[in-house]
Parts: structure tokens; sequence; C-alpha cells
């Protein structure tokens, strides 16, 4: 929790109280349901919740910003964001349902009205979001194919409407075709080792209504 206060001093104390509550609600739903792998939920704040907040270091979501959160997994990065963005939407998606119920019993715990949950593969969601976050399920050309058509027109943020991806490791041959891309390194805002070949990777894309 140290580590989330290094780097976020100014939370407030609701949400200070719901980031130090993860770890105790995250490792007892993990006895039950294992969605975090055990090295990982003995580094939750590192792995997990601050690796999840570098999107935080890049973009600061203005109030009414829609974020979808594809193969969110347990919760990551949808749950982080969604304690430091209170007034942001925030649409958690995942195929598999058994961990869509630990995050629902996590934002319950901590009243985070700003959270929904489905469990469905994102092709099927009919909806625009202004981001789509997503912790390096596939390459990226695969996942602009998973969520084509899904960015909505409207610009609200600084940052162009568009994809959010955290990603580690060269990603040069993955990222050539794309012209807008752009690389933010973790290491420019983490000191931790952990972050050195870590990026929050950020594509553009166009709204593409029908």
């Amino acid at each position: 929790m140290e580590l989330i206060l290094k780097y976020f001093p100014d939370l407030t104390e609701t949400q200070i109280e719901k980031f130090k509550a993860l770890e105790a609600l995250y490792k007892d739903w993990n006895s039950k349901i294992n969605v975090i792998s055990r090295k990982d939920i003995d580094e939750l704040y590192l792995r997990h919740v601050l690796h999840s907040l570098g999107i935080a270091k890049v973009i600061n979501f203005v109030p009414g910003t829609s974020i979808l959160d594809v193969g969110t997994g347990g919760g990551f990065p949808g749950v982080p964001l969604a304690i430091l963005f209170p007034e942001c939407e925030f649409h958690l998606v995942d195929s598999i349902n058994k961990k869509l119920k630990v995050i629902n019993a996590v934002a319950e715990a901590l009243e985070l009205t700003n959270i929904r949950t489905t469990h469905s593969r994102v092709e099927a969601i009919d909806e625009t979001f202004d981001f789509i976050v997503s912790r390096a399920v596939t390459t990226m050309p695969e996942f602009t194919t998973w969520v084509k058509g899904k960015v909505a027109k409207d610009q609200k943020n600084d940052l162009k409407n568009g994809i959010l991806y955290l990603k580690g490791g060269d990603l040069t041959e993955e990222l050539q075709q794309y012209k807008t891309v752009k690389a933010f390194l973790l290491s420019d805002y983490f000191k931790e080792p952990f972050f050195e070949t870590k990026k929050v990777i950020h594509l553009p894309l166009k709204y593409k209504g029908a």
C-alpha cells in the first residue's frame, strides 16, 4: 500500500481505504477461486494494482469517461482505475465467469458503483467507449480486430479515444504497422525494477459509425 501512496500521494481518505482493502479481499477470494498466481498475490500492489495505475500516469480521465476493460481477469486494470476515477464508468469483460464472480464481490465490498461486468467475448459487446484498456491479452493486430467499432466518436480527454494497452518487452515489430501509436515507458514514472520493460501503449482509433 505504501507503493500506491508513494506515486499517488493525493488520494482521498475514501480511496486510501479502498486500496488498502484490496489485499485482504483478493487473498480471501484467491483461496476459493484462483484468479491470481501465488507469487503475484504476495506482490499484489506492485504487480497488479500499481501496474494497472500506470494508465493513470499517461492520462487523467475526465469525469464521464467510459472505459471498457477487455479480458479483465481478476479485475485489472479496471478495479484500481475505478477506485482512482470514481466519476468514470468501467465495463469489465471476461470470457471466464468465475473471475467476474470475484470482481463483482470486490466491487460490492468496496461499494464501487462505477463498475459493471459482462461474461462474454468482447466481440459480442455492442457499445462504444472512450477508451479500451487491457493487460496484454494478445498481440495488438489481433486485439484491434476484437474491438473494432467499439470506440466512441466524441472526444473528452487530452489523449485521443482508442486503446490503452499495458504490455512489456520489445514491441517494435508488433506495432510497426501503426503510424499513430505511442509507447509510454512505465520506468519513467515508477522506479521499481518490475517496470523496466513495461509500457502503456496508446493507439488512437477512429469512430466507425454504421
